[in-house]
């Protein structure tokens, strides 16, 4: 049993209206549903394997700061939640809104992580870049506030015995790197310092279409 992290929520949203709710700073869950991104939501016991965070609100819809494969960058917010499976996301924000001089420190933040290197080795040490992680450092830049849980892959996988070690075995080739530091999508979703503002489905009216132009930067996406 995968425990309550995969009860299915009741919301429902319209993808537009939701959109218009965002902030700078906020961050925003999805489910990719490809692997290996499936295999990190059933090791960490969550249905989410993907965060990003909200980098700007100022033109047609908001835009999603994300480290993805292969390069780091920005996509609009209808393309990101598009991503994900039925629509499922979440948006999680700190207690108290970003003020304009934490807001220009997020974007300065994203900037310097924009074009790297996606990391599929989950190393928080590493000169490459993950999601979680990404987020992580993006938010303690701009708020002084880190966010997560920083564990070992031994701890994660003795935490989770439902996760399917086959599976990382061979994805590290044979040898999982126990002592590996790492943060997870699921350890963000979990912080106390977050405060829930949405989680449901995300959904676009019938027949409607993208929200503006396209607003995605560097990179393709997982």
């Amino acid at each position: 049993m995968l425990g309550a992290a995969y009860a299915q929520p009741a919301a429902h949203a319209n993808l537009h209206e939701l959109g218009k709710q965002l902030a700078v700073g906020d961050v925003v869950f999805i489910r990719i549903p490809s692997q290996p991104f499936t295999q990190v939501s059933d090791t960490t016991s969550s249905w989410t394997n993907h965060v990003g965070i909200v980098s700007d609100v100022s033109g047609m819809e908001p835009v999603i700061a994300e480290s993805r494969v292969p390069l780091s960058g920005e996509t609009a917010w209808s393309d990101f939640v598009k991503r994900s499976e039925s629509g499922r996301v979440a948006v999680m924000r700190l207690s108290a809104p970003l003020a304009a001089g934490q807001q220009r420190k997020l974007k300065q933040a994203v900037a310097a992580r924009s074009g790297v290197l996606y990391d599929t080795g989950f190393d928080l040490h590493s000169p490459r870049q993950f999601c979680s992680r990404f987020v992580r450092e993006v938010l303690h830049e701009a708020t002084g506030v880190e966010i997560g849980e920083v564990e070992t892959f031994a701890t994660l996988l003795q935490r989770n015995p439902q996760a399917d070690q086959r599976f990382w075995r061979m994805w590290y080739f044979g040898d999982i790197p126990w002592q590996r530091e790492t943060v997870t999508p699921a350890s963000l979703l979990r912080d106390d310092r977050l405060v829930r503002h949405f989680d449901g489905y995300a959904e676009s009216p019938a027949g409607s279409h993208a929200l503006g132009k396209s607003h995605t930067k560097t990179g393709s996406t997982k």
